[in-house]
């Protein structure tokens, strides 16, 4: 007669982890039927301003793969001015957690036009198509050594004007802490939208990216177990998409009709992030704080930007860094959510236009 070996308390967790993966994929599944019939209906918008709009790859001069300290590869992307003008800084775009540099779509065009600004975009490590981390967890401090690495890379010397949203503008914040003599002598103007200096476990910032889409057992366990069961979660991601459209619909814009077309591009924006990527991004996300280091921008002009209707990081937070920074440019706009540079895109363009114009205005 054979006698089972006693289970290890590893193999309790991983069986609890697979029956949570289990009930999590079943119960998703159980109203896929609706869930498809209510997309099909709502993507069938005949007022959809986007509907043509061709989102994804834009022009560039010059593209770059940058390799960090640990091995991962980074995308950055170059676009020169057409109509150059002497000391007009370089705008550097920072994007948020779980999309990629097409988030500043609308504004790359824009800069585009605008043709006097040098624009460098780039995918943070494990999104778009930079690389994910070979081992340990994703790092905010490291994310302000890249974004310090782009900018040695690709702009060295001159003036800039940093970008950032969501967790984009949390990396900005992470290279004021760590570089704080770059707001002295470089960095002329910094636009923080839609993110936070603190107080993250407040928010729902993961819960359109991962939550709805594994269920609220993964999300406690997912931590743990992604080395070993992230090609199941991304699965059950992939099956359960018009729940991860509803909830990026939900979670990410601010207006009761949001334009399909954009709802879909956050959608692929965030289905491209793996589910690995995702749970080792939490434990950083989940402890930022970096109110001190909003110091560094004191000196320097800062327009902040956030959408009346931000449920991922929501308003009181734009509100506190604003406090902060009583000279900071303060633009609420109505009826947004937390994709606001989408789903507003000519409020921010102005805003972020007006703005430069005055970076350039106060110079020496």
């Amino acid at each position: 007669m054979r006698v089972p070996r006693p289970r290890t308390a590893a193999g309790r967790a991983a069986g609890l982890v697979g029956a949570a993966l289990g009930v999590a994929a079943a119960g998703l599944a159980a109203g896929v039927a609706t869930e498809r019939a209510l997309v099909r209906r709502l993507k069938a918008d005949p007022a959809d301003p986007y509907v043509d709009e061709v989102f994804g790859e834009q022009h560039y001069d010059a593209a770059y793969r940058l390799e960090l300290p640990d091995g991962t590869d980074v995308h950055v992307e170059v676009v020169e001015p057409t109509r150059p003008v002497a000391g007009n800084p370089t705008v550097v775009l920072v994007h948020g957690f779980c999309l990629d540099m097409g988030t500043f779509h609308f504004q790359r065009a824009m800069l585009a036009g605008r043709g006097e600004h040098r624009i460098v975009a780039y995918d943070q490590p494990g999104h778009g198509r930079s690389g994910r981390l070979e081992g340990g967890e994703y790092d905010l401090v490291a994310l302000g050594h890249t974004l310090r690495r782009v900018i040695d890379e690709v702009a060295p010397d001159g003036p800039l004007v940093l970008i950032g949203h969501s967790m984009g503008g949390m990396t900005i914040m992470s290279l004021a802490e760590l570089y704080p003599e770059m707001f002295d002598d470089r960095v002329v103007g910094t636009v923080l939208m839609a993110t936070s200096g603190g107080l993250l476990a407040e928010t729902k910032l993961v819960a359109p990216a991962l939550l709805g889409r594994v269920g609220a057992p993964v999300l406690y366990t997912a931590g743990y177990v992604t080395r070993y069961g992230g090609t199941v979660i991304d699965r059950a991601r992939r099956s359960t998409s018009n729940v991860a459209w509803l909830l990026t619909r939900r979670y990410g814009f601010g207006t009761r009709k949001p334009s399909p077309s954009l709802v879909s591009y956050v959608e692929e924006m965030n289905s491209r992030t793996s589910a690995d990527t995702v749970t080792r991004y939490l434990r950083t996300l989940a402890t930022h704080s970096r109110f001190p280091a909003l110091a560094a921008l004191e000196d320097t002009p800062v327009l902040v930007i956030v959408g009346d209707k931000d449920m991922i990081t929501p308003v009181t937070h734009s509100e506190e860094i604003v406090r902060r920074l009583p000279h900071a440019e303060f633009v609420k706009i109505h009826d947004s959510g937390h994709v606001v540079m989408l789903e507003h895109a000519d409020e921010v363009n102005i805003a972020v236009s007006h703005f430069l114009d005055s970076c350039e205005r106060d110079r020496p």
